[in-house]
């Protein structure tokens, strides 16, 4: 008798919480610089999402790549990240980019690169990847590929 009001409680519980659709994916938006260094420029951007579910779950990234004027540059990284039940979030996405990747990120050229940098102060970013949601075995991918024209300041 136990056990059956055991088994009905658990069963009560997993069919009152839906789980039934995915979070849904927003955009990717608000790519700042956060360092600039000798070496590297950090740079972040936040992914938006709505999750409708009553229960939570984990997303992760998976193959971010950042390209400078469509020359692959660096990786985004986020660590796993929580996600809330029933709530919109925003997650952020982090790149160290290496200096001289981003002066060699021109096709003509370091000095070409850098002349095209000061006479029209902007640089075209895209991140480009999948970031994966995963739940109690349930995975879903979403497709990332967000271009930005990042205004340089001197």
């Amino acid at each position: 008798m136990r056990n059956a009001f055991y088994f009905l409680s658990l069963l009560l519980l997993f069919s009152s919480c839906s789980i039934d659709k995915e979070p849904i994916f927003i955009k990717v938006d608000d790519l700042t610089v956060l360092k600039y260094a000798a070496d590297t420029l950090t740079v972040e951007a936040t992914a938006f999402f709505k999750n409708p579910n009553d229960v939570g779950g984990s997303i992760s990234a998976d193959e971010m790549k950042v390209l400078v004027n469509d020359i692959e540059v660096a990786q985004m990284f986020l660590s796993d990240f929580e996600v809330p039940a029933r709530n919109e979030f925003s997650i952020p996405l982090r790149a160290k980019i290496p200096t001289k990747k981003l002066l060699n990120a021109d096709k003509n050229g370091v000095l070409g690169s850098i002349l095209n940098t000061i006479i029209a102060k902007k640089v075209n970013i895209r991140i480009s990847g999948n970031l994966e949601y995963s739940i109690f075995g349930f995975k879903k991918n979403f497709l990332v590929d967000h271009t930005t024209e990042l205004k340089i300041k001197f």
